[in-house]
Parts: structure tokens; C-alpha cells; sequence
């Protein structure tokens, strides 16, 4: 390939590879020197942990091809190569059915000089391609997909949202069930001409009734397309599912002709027959597979379309996409909220359900976060806009879906090598078809003989080289490389769908494979199992002493503090209805404790060294319950008054409603729960005691996490997940097989996750698991189903025992099914669901 010249003369480029095979630092070592040698380049860095290669060229120096190249030739795969400065197109090709017409445009688009980079979501019939700046036009990239064989309804830049996916797609499916129409209605006349020619009464010009009626099918409307798409794949040396349907009525029109100047058997039937259920294949699959996506659809259709907004004193309605920032939003009752952002004033419910999945209202007043495109339920609320357009919660989720339907799950590689060689196969075989009943009919005949007793349209004593056409045009129509291709991508699409409705995104393919075999749960405690913010929970009362006023000498002083403890004890006074008297005198000794005057009384709060340093008596009575609340976790203060205790007050990062029951769950899904914290050993042990956790590694800090999640891999295998909420959790839940970030917790989690759980409850690790689970099992079922079908059809086509008219039926009926069973996975998961929840 020739080198192209840099679109920056005199500068220096960088260029960021991914490459997935090097995993050590030997391997960086040999990418390293290899990219080294080439000239011009400036400096080459390795990132082993992220496969990730970065050059720095000279102007004069290798372009992006060249340098991928270099690293394919060290033995490494380039999984992608970009450089700065490069342009993004998305291409929307309605066509693009099935993993198998995604692997051809992806071989197309890669021959073409400047693309860097390549993503097919065959969900949404779009193609993501990365260019260079010097890389292909629009109009190049529309060239060459529609020479593989596929029309392309639209190409969008990068910042170009003007394509809509929905419209296109209705689009496709209209045009399908045009030439649908326009085919089933000729052959239909056909078919009842063909009736009564065959069993009744001969009909007369019978043959060319029947050959002008099927010209339309075959050659116009109907099969045109299909013709034209098969041609570009021939000239592009690819080779696709129409390939298979033009030599399957093609052939048989033509040969049909013969019979205006010698006798012979009719074909022209079968060729339109073929063509009308290829058609009706096609837009059946289209709308089953749009009935299949309709849970993202209406996700991406869920976002209000105008907002009210603060201008200069009025409200004025403007549309979602202008809004910026810090403006201030008014949502009604009723309305949807237009974007993300936090309530400045008012309070209300809002029906968070298209987040969560949970359908009771969430109160929101003062301080509180709403998502764009929840329902106000009743109260007016002022809202401060903070994310907008893509950065919105719902334009991340429809991100995070629309990846997860485009990735590949590790067991497609099988299906990937298949349909690499599927077509190519299929000719040979319909070729050896042919070949071997016109040469050994006679040996061949028994099987025929054989299939007559229970088969009624074999016909052993059909003449030779009807018998040979047959079997050949078979073994070409009921050959289904889309069933194969359709098997990962239909259950992604369904699977992503239901688990958005129920709040659960899985980020990839990979992830819901590696899901099924997790042994290991890891937790991190604060914010996961626990809330994250302590709480009043108990009071002891020393004697003669009540609560209230043990309440309000320790909420009087702790009032003056900021300490987290001090809110905390405050908040659970006022709970239980104690206001905060006023203090004088503050003093605080750090971590240790505090003292004020409280209506001329000297109070002093802390542990008990303090107070039995400063003299304290009484102290010996509350020891015994001191250590049974500190035996529990709890961080107790001993409350004392002109030098005499008068009780505990203990404060605890209290458990979330869900824990124990979810923990339950996950225990009986046959996992072992780990709990990994950074707090004492005490406080960690009584938590989990509480909970049924099975180890705890307490005192860990943030940056252990990563080698405590590394020997629990060494010690159970590869096999290990993580759920975490905070910033620190990142780096571990990078390091677990399965990183599962609780939605509620920090971006940064949510980003490094496979999983994201919207909600921010436990319990939804085990609906991600059941989910993961069924749908795998769906995509292994597929997978079998197609590839079984393949194995029995072609054989039975090549042996004359399947006309080609049913052959072509059973191909579609392969295809509707592998959709069909993907979308029994909804029905499935609640199965396992209701089961785990039993």
C-alpha cells in the first residue's frame, strides 16, 4: 500500500494502536523495537496493561498503515490504529443483516487506504469507521460498501446527529414489503396456474404465462437487488447470502427457456418461488429483529423534546438541545425532566422507573440529582441543568447499550470462521452436487427410491439432469450462513434491551460470557453493603439518666462540630425529636473528643481515655455495654456532665435494606462473597456476621484492593468479580474478571465497570448474573441450531431428497428462528428470576 503524505507537513503525529496480544513486558519489548526501526519515528511507548502502543512520528515518517503493518508482521493483531487529527463517519446500511454481511464490509472498508479503524453493530445496520484526515470521502466509504453488495442509507460524521436510525430502518422494512408485494403477487398467479397444469388440465401457452410472470420476480423488482448485491460481492472477491440466492434462480429461469425449443421439465416455478421467499425471508427478519431492538428504541425515544426555561425573569420553551449548563429548568407536574441536573428549588416524586426499573416514585427536594427524561409526579421543581446532550445519564446509557450490542462475545469466533467459508463451501458442494448426479444418477437413484416411500415430491424416475439440477439449486437455496451470523447479535440486542429496562448494563459480549463462570463475589463495604453514611443507631442511658436528656447534652455540643459523627448524632436527635440547645465554650481535642457548656453545665464527650483522664466517674457501669456496641462495629462516645458519665451515644455506617437478602441470593447462586474494606478489623467482622459474608480482608486501602482482587484470582482462577461504588474502586474493578460499579457511586466506577447497575441496590448483581446467564445460553443455543441445521440440510439437499422450493422455506425458517428464540430470553430471564426470588 503507498504511503500517503502527512496532512500536517512539518509536524510530528501520534498514533495510538491497540494491541490485544501483547500482555507482558516481552511482548512490548519486541513491538517496541520493531516499530523503532522504522524511519521517522520518534518515540514509541507500551502500555501493557491497557495493550495500548503510542508513536510518535516525524513528518516524514511512517503513516498509520505502515505502522500496523510493522506490528502484524511482529505476530501481534492490531485491534485498532488511530492517529490524532483523524475523522469518525457513521454509516447506516440497512442491508448489513448478520455477523456474515458485517465480516464482508469490514474486509471491504479495511483494503481502503486511511481507514484506521472499523466497529459493525449489526443491531443498529450501522458501521462506525475512523479515518485519517488524508483517509477516504464520504462519497469513497459509500462506494465501497455499496461495491460489497450493500446499498448504504446514510453517512454521518462524527458531531452529525442528523441521521435517524428509526426512520431508516422503517425505511429498509417498507422497502422490503414493496418488493415483497411486487414478487408475491406473480407468483402467486403462478402458482395457481401451475395447479391445475400439473394435475388437471394442461393450460395452454402455459410456459410463457408462466416465464413473463416470473420475469418481474426474478429480474425487476423483485430480484433485482438481490442480482446487483450478488455482483458487487463477486467483483469485490466476497462472497455473500445473495451469491447463493442468484445461482438458486437464476439458473433455473434460464434453463426454464429451454423448454420453447425442446420438452423438458419447467424451472421457471421454482426460480420465482425462490426469489419470493428469499423476499419474504428478508422482511420478516426485519421486522422481527426490529420487534427485538424495540426496548432500546424506546429508550432513545424516552428524552423530552422541549424544555421550560428561566430567561430574564419569564419562562420560556425552548428545544432540549439548547440547553446549556446552568440553566435553570421549571418542570411541572407531570412533565419530563429535559436533562440531568439538581433540584435548586421545590420538592415532589419522580417516577424513575426508565433508569432503575423500579416503579415507586422518589421523592426529590433541595440539593437532589434528577435524570433526564424521568416524570415529575406532582410538586413544581426549579432545576439547574448540569449535563446536557451526550453527557446525559440517558445518552450514556443508549452509549453503554448500543457497545454492548456491537461487541463480540468470545464463543462467536467459531461462528466467525464459518461464515468466513461458508459461501465459498456451499458452491463447491452444489457444484460437486451436479457433477455427481449427472456421472453416478444411477448409483444415486436408491436413495431417491428410498426417500419416495415417506417423501412425497421425490421423484426417483425424473431424468438425469433434472435430478442433478435439483439437487444443486437445493443445496443452494437452503444453505443459511445468516442463521449462523444472527446467532450472537439477536440475543445481544434482546438481552441489552431487557436488562436496560431493568436498569442492568452490561458494557460487552465478553463480559456476559465471563459472567456465566464467576465463583467469586467481591464486595467493598462502604456504599455497597453499608450506606456509606453513619448513623445514630443506639443510646444506653446511665442510670437516673433518660435519653432525651442524654440526647440533648450530646446533640448541644456535637451541633458546634463538622465531624461526620457530630452530624450524625445531631441528625438522630432531631429524629427522635430532640433540638440542639445552644453551646459555649466549644473545644475540640482532635480525634479524641469534644467539650462545651451546656445551661451552665460542663459537658464532655469522647472515648473513655479522655474522660477518665479528665476524671470522669460512673465509667465502670457502662463498660460492659461499650464493649458489646463495640464488638458490633459501632463508634460509641461516652457522654459525660460535671464529671459524672450519663451515657453512650453509638454511631454506625448503617446496611442498605437490601444487603442481607441479596447476599442470600448470591450464595445460592453457588458464590463465595468476599468482603473488601478499609476498616478495622472489628468493624468489618461485625458487618459481616450481619450479612453472611464468607471472608473479610479488613484495613485493605484503596490501592490494595487491586492485589487483594490478584490473589483472589490466583487462589480460585480467573473467575473473580467485583461490585464497588467509589472513586477508589476503579483500579480493582479494572483488575476483576467482572467489574460491577454500582450506579449510584462516582464515573470514574461506572466507567471502569463491565456492569453498571442503575439502581445502586445489591440485589441487582444476581438479576446481572441470571441475565448474563439466559443470555449466553441463547447465544450458545443459536450458535448450535444454526450450525446443526447447516450440517443436516446440505446433505439432504446434495442427496435429492429436498426440492429446492421447500429448501428455500426451511433457510427462511432458519433464520426467523434463531431470532425467534432470542426473543424467548425475555420470557427466560423472568423464569429465573421468579425462581431465584423463590
Amino acid at each position: 500500500m503507498e504511503n500517503r503524505v502527512s496532512p500536517n507537513p512539518g509536524a510530528s503525529r501520534t498514533v495510538e494502536l491497540i494491541v490485544p496480544g501483547m500482555g507482558s513486558d516481552h511482548c512490548a519489548g519486541i513491538v517496541s523495537k520493531t516499530l523503532r526501526r522504522l524511519d521517522g519515528t520518534d518515540e514509541v511507548s507500551t502500555n501493557v496493561a491497557a495493550h495500548r502502543v503510542t508513536v510518535t512520528v516525524g513528518p516524514d515518517g511512517p503513516d498509520t498503515d505502515t505502522l500496523r503493518k510493522a506490528v502484524e508482521g511482529a505476530g501481534y493483531d492490531v485491534a485498532s490504529a488511530r492517529a490524532q487529527g483523524g475523522r469518525t463517519y457513521r454509516i447506516s446500511v440497512p442491508g448489513m443483516g448478520s455477523d456474515h454481511c458485517a465480516g464482508i464490509i469490514r474486509a471491504t472498508l479495511e483494503r481502503q487506504p486511511g481507514v484506521m479503524d472499523i466497529h459493525t453493530n449489526v443491531a443498529s445496520h450501522s458501521v462506525t469507521v475512523v479515518t485519517a484526515s488524508d483517509g477516504p470521502t464520504e462519497s469513497a466509504l459509500r462506494k465501497a460498501v455499496e461495491g460489497a453488495g450493500y446499498d448504504v442509507a446514510a453517512i454521518t460524521g462524527e458531531d452529525d446527529d442528523s441521521g435517524d436510525d428509526a426512520a431508516i430502518e422503517e425505511a429498509y422494512l417498507s422497502q422490503a414489503r414493496r418488493r415483497l408485494w411486487i414478487a408475491a403477487i406473480p407468483t402467486t398467479l403462478i402458482m395457481l396456474l401451475m395447479i391445475p397444469h400439473m394435475f388437471w388440465q394442461p393450460v395452454p401457452g402455459y410456459l410463457a404465462i408462466i416465464a413473463v410472470l416470473a420475469f418481474p420476480v426474478v429480474f425487476l423488482f423483485g430480484g433485482a437487488a438481490t442480482h446487483k448485491a450478488s455482483w458487487r460481492s463477486l467483483k469485490n472477491g466476497t462472497f455473500n447470502m445473495d451469491v447463493l440466492i442468484s445461482m438458486g434462480s437464476l439458473p433455473p429461469y434460464v434453463i426454464g427457456l429451454v423448454g420453447f425449443v425442446y420438452p423438458m421439465t419447467s424451472f421457471i416455478e421454482m426460480a420465482a418461488t425462490i426469489m419470493t421467499f428469499h423476499l419474504v425471508g428478508r422482511y420478516l427478519e426485519a421486522k422481527a429483529k426490529g420487534k427485538a431492538s424495540e426496548a432500546i428504541r424506546r429508550l432513545i425515544n424516552l428524552g423530552a423534546k422541549t424544555a421550560r426555561v428561566e430567561r430574564d425573569g419569564d419562562e420560556v420553551e425552548i428545544p432540549v438541545k439548547e440547553l446549556s449548563p446552568g440553566d435553570i429548568m421549571i418542570i411541572r407536574p407531570g412533565d419530563k425532566v429535559p436533562t440531568d441536573g439538581e433540584v435548586v428549588d421545590g420538592e415532589s416524586h419522580l417516577d424513575e422507573s426508565i433508569a432503575t426499573g423500579e416503579s415507586i416514585p422518589v421523592y426529590k427536594g433541595a440539593g437532589d440529582t434528577v435524570i433526564g427524561a424521568t416524570i415529575n409526579k406532582e410538586g413544581r421543581l426549579r432545576v439547574r441543568a448540569t449535563r446536557v446532550g451526550g453527557d446525559t445519564f440517558l445518552a450514556q446509557v443508549v452509549k453503554l447499550i448500543d457497545e454492548a450490542q456491537g461487541s463480540r462475545v468470545p464463543i462467536q469466533e467459531f461462528a466467525d470462521r464459518m461464515t468466513g467459508r461458508f459461501v465459498p463451501l456451499v458452491l463447491i458442494i452444489a457444484l460437486g452436487s451436479l457433477v455427481a448426479w449427472l456421472l453416478a444418477a444411477d448409483t444415486l437413484r436408491p436413495i431417491l427410491e428410498w426417500g419416495a416411500t415417506f417423501l412425497p415430491w421425490v421423484d426417483p424416475t425424473a431424468a438425469t439432469p433434472v435430478l442433478s439440477i435439483l439437487a444443486a439449486i437445493a443445496v443452494l437455496v437452503i444453505a443459511c450462513p445468516c442463521a449462523l451470523g444472527l446467532a450472537t447479535p439477536t440475543a445481544l440486542m434482546v438481552g441489552s434491551g431487557v436488562g436496560a429496562e431493568r436498569g442492568i448494563l452490561i458494557r460487552s459480549g465478553e463480559a456476559i460470557q465471563t459472567f456465566k463462570d464467576i465463583r467469586v463475589m467481591v464486595l467493598d463495604k462502604t456504599g455497597t453493603i453499608t450506606r456509606g453514611e453513619p448513623k445514630l443507631t443506639e443510646t444506653v442511658a446511665a442510670s437516673g439518666v433518660s435519653e432525651t436528656e442524654l440526647l440533648e447534652l450530646a446533640a448541644a455540643v456535637e451541633n458546634a462540630s463538622e465531624h461526620p459523627i457530630a452530624r450524625a448524632i445531631v441528625d438522630g436527635a432531631r429524629e427522635r425529636g430532640v433540638k440542639p440547645g445552644e453551646v459555649s465554650g466549644f473545644q475540640s481535642t482532635g480525634a479524641r473528643g469534644v467539650s462545651g457548656t451546656v445551661a451552665g453545665q460542663t459537658v464532655l464527650i469522647g472515648n473513655r481515655r479522655l474522660l477518665e483522664e479528665n476524671g470522669v466517674q460512673g465509667l465502670d457501669a457502662l463498660d460492659e455495654d461499650l464493649q458489646n456496641l463495640e464488638s458490633r462495629g459501632r463508634t460509641a462516645v461516652i457522654v459525660a456532665r460535671d464529671g459524672q458519665a450519663c451515657g453512650i451515644v453509638a454511631v454506625a455506617d448503617t446496611l442498605k435494606e437490601e444487603s442481607v437478602a441479596a447476599i442470600r441470593a448470591m450464595h445460592e447462586q453457588g458464590l463465595r462473597v468476599v468482603m473488601i474494606t478499609g476498616d478495622n478489623e472489628r468493624a468489618a467482622n461485625a458487618v459481616a456476621r450481619e450479612v453472611g459474608i464468607d471472608e473479610v480482608r479488613a484495613g485493605v486501602l484503596p490501592e490494595g484492593k487491586v492485589d487483594a482482587i490478584r490473589e483472589l484470582q490466583e487462589k480460585y482462577g480467573n473467575h473473580v468479580a467485583m461490585v464497588g461504588d467509589g472513586i477508589n474502586d476503579a483500579p480493582a474493578l479494572k483488575q476483576a474478571n467482572v467489574g460491577i460499579a454500582i450506579g449510584a457511586g462516582a464515573d470514574v466506577a461506572i466507567e471502569a465497570a463491565d456492569v453498571t447497575l442503575v439502581r445502586g441496590e445489591l440485589s441487582g448483581v444476581v438479576d446481572a448474573m441470571l441475565l448474563s446467564r439466559a443470555t449466553f445460553r441463547k447465544i450458545v443455543e443459536n450458535l448450535l441450531w444454526a450450525s446443526g441445521y447447516n450440517a443436516a440440510a446440505i446433505p439432504i439437499a446434495a442427496a435429492g431428497l429436498l426440492h429446492p422450493m421447500i429448501g428455500v422455506v426451511a433457510m427462511t425458517a432458519s433464520s426467523l428462528s434463531v431470532i425467534g428464540n432470542s426473543m424467548l430470553l425475555r420470557r427466560r430471564y423472568e423464569k429465573d428470576s421468579r425462581k431465584s426470588a423463590a
